[in-house]
């Protein structure tokens, strides 16, 4: 085979089960996911996205099945050459009291340094850091506390620290919580751009049903630990989905920018 004709195996997930206490979490997922796009990741509360998430960013070794990137199980990757390719912002995170941007920032650099924290490449630290600064336009914030920020801003600076470890794919877990609306769409609009500018794949998990109808390519729908659907937006979001998935009779519309929108109306019995 030449070389021209080798392409990477992708990103794929089969026959993914975990188990939390005994207590069957993800049963039997498998799906592949499209590199270079945007996938959300939808489902009730509870149904195990969180969980998914974990485990295909090598956070949660405890799985059965695989989880291959090019081709290489996660689990046999090293923890440094993994963080090369991939990076995870889940929720919650918190900084050191008295870290600056730019310290939370250069944070992100550690899958190209040594044991003992020494730089194999200073140059390309530097150069990564103050690309991701720029990239989330947080230069001028490079020497304020990360605890002094707002919400938006404290949420791009951990964007940020993320894309400083320069990787193939970024997971998100439900980046836009606790924010409000202004914010949310900061947020979701630089995501958006980081995907079109740098080509990273993105794989979110999202709590808005309207932002992945916005921005997503793709969608994983995962009810009760089991894969319930995949696809794109406009063809699998659908009110007939949202009832069997959630629950809830929703209607749907086009906004002024002729975006398909869903509004929730009434609680239905599945």
């Amino acid at each position: 085979m030449s070389e021209q004709s080798k392409k990477p195996d992708g990103f794929r997930v089969s026959h993914l089960k975990v188990a939390i206490k005994g207590k069957a979490i993800l049963r039997d997922i498998s799906l592949e996911f499209t590199l270079g796009r945007r996938t959300a990741i939808i489902g009730p509360n509870g149904a195990g996205k969180s969980t998914f998430l974990r485990a295909i960013s090598g956070l949660n070794h405890a799985y059965e099945g695989a989880i291959r990137l090019n081709g290489e199980e996660i689990r046999k990757m090293g923890r440094q050459r993994l963080a090369q390719k991939l990076a995870i912002l889940p929720q919650g995170l918190q900084a050191p009291p008295d870290t600056t941007v730019g310290t939370l920032v250069d944070y992100g650099r550690f899958p190209y340094r040594s044991w003992h924290g020494g730089s194999q490449d200073a140059r390309a630290d530097r150069e990564a850091v103050a690309w991701a600064l720029s990239v989330t336009k947080l230069e001028s914030f490079k020497d304020r506390q990360v605890m002094t920020l707002s919400g938006g801003e404290r949420q791009r600076a951990w964007i940020a620290m993320a894309l400083a470890q320069k990787p193939e794919i970024l997971l998100l877990d439900e980046p836009t919580t606790y924010l409000d609306i202004a914010h949310q769409l900061e947020v979701m609009n630089l995501i958006e751009s980081i995907n079109r500018e740098y080509g990273m794949t993105v794989i979110m998990v999202l709590h808005d049903i309207n932002h992945a109808l916005q921005y997503a390519d793709e969608l994983v729908v995962i009810k009760e630990g089991a894969l319930f659907a995949q696809g794109s937006p406009d063809e699998i979001l659908t009110v007939d989905l949202i009832r069997n998935v959630f629950g809830v009779r929703a209607d749907i519309f086009k906004n002024s920018q002729g975006a398909a929108v869903l509004s929730p109306v009434e609680l239905v019995k599945n």
